[in-house]
């Protein structure tokens, strides 16, 4: 079994909301910094947004500001991204990442991804 297992992605119209979930196993996560990530077809792996160990601060791609929330409840183990008002644009598969250092670029942990699907 994976560390990280996303869930809750799946087909949605525009304008519609999604909820992902990032289920940790075999260990904690209180501690990590963690962070969520997307992938189009043809694309980069890009950033999507972050949260501090007891979500401190957050972060947030300019693309996805004030339409997407991350959160984190560590007692369940599970952090989340809440995807409002969906754009086709929106379209990827989403990863779940971790890292015990918040000032590395390096993930240290990353999930199988689960795929979101927005359509016009």
């Amino acid at each position: 079994q994976e560390q990280l297992v996303e869930s809750g992605g799946g087909l949605v119209q525009a304008g519609g909301s999604l909820r992902l979930s990032c289920a940790a196993s075999g260990r904690t996560f209180s501690n990590y910094f963690m962070a969520w990530f997307r992938q189009a077809p043809g694309k980069e792996r890009e950033f999507v947004g972050g949260i501090s160990w007891s979500a401190l601060m957050t972060y947030y791609a300019d693309s996805v500001k004030g339409r997407f929330i991350i959160s984190r409840d560590d007692a369940k183990g599970t952090v989340y991204l809440r995807l409002t008002s969906l754009k086709p644009e929106d379209t990827a598969v989403y990863y779940c990442a971790a890292k015990r250092d918040a000032g590395s670029s390096r993930y240290d942990y990353w999930g199988q991804g689960t795929q979101v699907t927005v359509s016009s």
